[in-house]
């Protein structure tokens, strides 16, 4: 081979190197914002819960009333 296709070739792997590197460093933040995310809703979740029981502990007054 010459120098000249080697140095094509050197050229094409840096580019899938660095192109991996990119791809795994945006997987790794897609994962730790999901986490985020997940953590958030789970949040909500639990002040919709609250909310709901409110809800049911007025509705239960009322009834008895």
């Amino acid at each position: 081979m010459s120098t000249e296709l080697f140095n094509q070739l050197e050229q094409k792997v840096t580019s899938a190197v660095e192109a991996l590197e990119l791809a795994r460093m945006e997987a790794e933040e897609l994962r730790e914002e999901n986490a985020r995310l997940k953590q958030e809703r789970e949040e909500w979740e639990r002040r919709l819960e609250a909310l709901l029981g409110k809800f049911d502990e007025v509705d239960a007054a009322a009834q008895q009333a």
